[in-house]
C-alpha cells in the first residue's frame, strides 16, 4: 500500500502559543505543540486532559428516558421478577452484558443473561431469545449493543408481558422500538451532550444512574470499568470526551486489579507483567472474546467476563484462545479465496468498492474478511455468506466515508440492516445481491472523494533525531489512551541515512530492523518497519530517505527510545501534500 503524506506545519501563531504552553506546563515545545494541535491550549486544559476525572463524568440523567428506565428497574427489582440482560455477541455487547449483570447481581439475584447464537439467531433481539425469556418468567429485559432497530421483536414481546429497556449506539431509525425506555445518545430528538458512547459505555451510564438513584456510592462502579476500556478499544468508538475519561480509568483499572475473567485472558495472552494498552485490547484481548461468538456462542465470552474463580477462568480463557486459533486459521484461508475473487472480476477493477459473497463462507468470519480487504484495497467492502437462501454480512469502509449511509441507500432490498459510519451489518435474500451489489455501487462511485481513495499518513510534526530522547517519550505516554480522535502522533525526519547495521528480519524476511542517522546531528537511532523490506534495497544504497513513525519504547529494552517507521521515501520526492491535510 502506497500512502499519502499529509503534513501541515504549525503556523508562527500556533508556535508561539505552543513555546508559551511548554513553559507553563513544563514541558517540551514539542509537546506542547501536539497539545495545540488537539485544541488544549490552556494549562488548565492540559492538566484535564492528562488527568481527566471521574467526578467530571456526564450526570446519566441527562439521556433520553434515563429516569423512566431506572424507575421500570427499581420496580422490577421491588417486585422481584426476573430480569434478563441480554446483549449482542461482539466485544462490545458481551462486555456491556458483564458489566451491567455484574453490578445488579451484587443487589439482586433474580436476574440471568442472554446472548444469541449468531448462526441460529442472528444479529441483535430474537424471537428465540423472546420465547426463552417468556418461557423462564422473564418480565424485564434490558438490551445492549443492540435493538434500537427491533421493532417487531419487542412488539412480540409485549404481546408476552415482557418489557424492554434499550441500551445501545447504533443510528436508529424513524420509527423506533415500542420499548419502555431507549437510552441512546445517537437518538434525533438526544439530550445527551456525548454522542460516541459504544454499547458498553451506554449501559455503564444505565447502572451509574441506577446507584445515583438508590444511593449506591460511586465507588462500587468502578472495578466495572476495565470493561469499559475494553469495549472502547475493540468497538473503535473515539477517545475523546466522556469515552477518553472511561478509557483511561478503565485501562488503570485493567492494569492493577482486572476482573478475574479479563486477568485470565491477560495470562493466556502472555501480556502479564507489562503496561497494557489500547493496542493490547485491540489486537490480543478483543479477538479473543470475539472469537467465541465469531466460532461457537458468545455466551461463554460473558461466562468468562463474569467469573470469580481464577482457575475456572483461566480453563475458559484457554478455550476461548482455541477458538481464536480457530478463527485465525479460517479468517486466513477466506481472506484467500476473496482475494482470488477480487483479481479474478474485471468488474472491480474501476469500481471504488468491493462486494463479495460465497456460500461456503463462515459467517462469524465476514466482518473481518471485509476489514482486511477495506486495508488491502482501500475501497468500502462487503462480503456477505449465503445460508439457507438468505445472504448476510458485513460492510466496512474507508477513512471519511459513510458506509451505513450507503447501505441505506439499499434498504428496499434488505431484510435487516444497522450498524454505524465505517461498519454495517446486514442481510438480504439471495436473489437480491446483483442488484444490491450494483445499487451499493453505483452509490459509492457517486459520493466518494477522491482524498478518500487513498490511505494517508497524517504527519503531526517534523523533527530532528536530537529532539527524541527518553524524556519526550514519557511525555508522549501521557497522550495515552490512544484511538480514533486520538491517534498516536505521527512523526516526520528528513534526510535520514542508512547508519550501515539496518537488515531485514523476520521469519518471511518482511521487516526491516533499522540504525538511521539524520543529517542534522550525529544521533544514532534505532527503529522496526513492519512489512517494508521492500525498501531494504534503497536503503542500503546510502542514498538519503525520508521516514514518517511513531515513538515507541522498547519493548525488549525497557526505556530504550524506538521509532515505529510507518512509511519510507526517497528524500528527492519531496512531500507535495505539505499543504493539504
Amino acid at each position: 500500500m502506497q500512502f499519502k503524506w499529509n503534513y501541515e506545519p504549525l503556523t508562527p501563531d500556533r508556535q508561539q502559543a505552543a513555546r508559551e504552553l511548554a513553559d507553563k506546563i513544563g514541558m517540551s515545545p514539542v509537546m506542547a505543540g501536539l497539545l495545540i494541535q488537539r485544541g488544549i491550549k490552556t494549562e488548565s486544559a492540559a492538566k484535564r486532559f492528562f488527568r481527566p476525572m471521574l467526578n467530571e463524568l456526564i450526570d446519566p440523567f441527562l439521556m433520553n428516558d434515563m429516569d423512566v428506565a431506572v424507575d421500570r428497574l427499581n420496580d422490577a427489582m421491588g417486585r422481584k421478577e426476573r430480569i434478563m440482560v441480554y446483549g449482542d455477541y461482539d466485544v462490545d455487547g458481551c462486555t456491556a452484558v458483564a458489566l451491567v449483570y455484574k453490578f445488579l447481581q451484587q443487589f439482586y439475584s433474580n436476574i440471568d443473561y442472554y446472548i444469541p447464537n449468531r448462526e441460529e439467531e442472528g444479529y441483535g433481539v430474537s424471537k428465540k431469545g423472546i420465547d426463552y425469556a417468556a418461557e423462564t418468567g422473564v418480565k424485564l429485559i434490558i438490551v445492549l449493543d443492540c435493538g434500537i432497530k427491533a421493532v417487531e421483536e419487542i412488539a412480540y414481546a409485549k404481546e408476552q408481558g415482557i418489557d424492554f429497556i434499550i441500551c445501545d449506539h447504533h443510528v436508529p431509525d424513524e420509527v423506533m422500538p415500542p420499548a419502555v425506555a431507549i437510552l441512546n445518545p445517537k437518538r434525533e430528538d438526544s439530550t445527551y451532550p456525548f454522542k460516541h458512547l459504544c454499547g458498553c459505555g451506554v449501559g455503564f451510564k444505565f447502572m451509574q444512574a441506577f446507584a445515583k438513584n438508590n444511593g449506591i456510592p460511586f465507588s462500587r462502579l468502578i472495578p466495572l470499568l476495565d470493561f469499559c476500556a475494553v469495549s472502547i478499544a475493540a468497538d473503535l468508538v473515539p477517545v475523546e470526551g466522556e469515552n477518553r475519561t472511561l478509557a483511561f480509568h478503565g485501562l488503570k483499572q485493567l492494569n492493577q486489579a482486572p476482573s478475574i475473567g479479563l486477568k485470565a485472558i491477560i495470562e493466556i495472552c502472555g501480556l502479564t507483567n507489562r503496561e497494557l494498552t489500547m493496542s493490547d485490547i485491540v489486537f490480543k484481548i478483543g479477538p479473543r472474546i470475539n472469537a467465541s461468538g465469531r466460532m461457537m456462542n458468545g455466551r461463554e465470552a460473558v461466562d468468562l467476563l463474569v467469573e470469580r474463580d481464577l482457575q475456572r477462568g483461566l480453563t475458559l480463557a484457554t478455550r476461548i484462545n482455541e477458538y481464536n486459533e480457530q478463527r485465525k486459521d479460517v479468517d486466513k484461508q477466506m481472506t484467500v479465496e476473496a482475494n482470488e475473487i477480487v483479481e479474478r472480476l474485471e468488474s472491480q477493477q474501476h469500481l471504488q468498492s468491493i462486494v463479495l459473497y460465497d456460500e461456503g463462507w463462515k459467517k462469524g468470519v465476514v466482518g473481518i474478511v471485509a476489514s482486511r480487504l477495506t486495508e488491502l484495497y482501500f475501497r468500502p467492502t462487503v462480503v456477505l455468506t449465503v445460508i439457507d437462501g438468505m445472504a448476510s454480512g458485513s460492510a466496512r469502509s474507508v477513512a471519511g466515508f459513510d458506509v451505513y449511509d450507503a447501505v441505506k441507500s439499499c434498504r428496499d432490498l434488505l431484510e435487516n440492516f444497522g450498524g454505524h459510519t465505517y461498519a454495517v451489518g446486514l442481510t438480504m435474500r439471495q436473489e437480491n445481491i446483483p442488484e444490491f451489489r450494483r445499487r451499493f455501487q453505483e452509490y459509492v462511485d457517486n459520493h466518494i472523494l477522491p482524498e478518500q481513495t487513498q490511505q494517508t499518513l497524517d504527519i503531526d510534526m517534523e523533527l530532528d533525531f536530537q529532539q527524541i530522547n527518553k524524556r519526550l517519550l514519557n511525555e508522549l505516554k501521557r497522550l495515552a489512551p490512544h484511538g480514533p480522535g486520538n491517534s498516536k502522533p505521527l512523526f516526520i525526519t528528513r534526510n535520514v541515512f542508512d547508519y550501515g547495521t539496518s537488515k531485514v528480519v523476520g521469519r518471511h524476511q518482511e521487516h526491516i530492523k533499522l540504525e538511521l542517522v539524520d543529517s542534522k546531528s550525529a544521533v544514532v537511532m534505532n527503529g522496526i518497519a513492519f512489512g517494508q523490506s521492500a525498501a531494504a534495497r534503497y536503503i542500503k544504497s546510502k542514498r538519503s530517505f525520508d521516514i514518517v513513525y511513531t515513538i515507541e519504547e522498547n519493548t525488549y529494552k525497557r526505556g530504550e527510545v524506538q521509532l515505529q517507521i510507518e512509511g519510507i521515501r526517497p528524500s528527492e520526492e519531496g512531500v507535495e501534500e505539505e499543504k493539504t491535510i
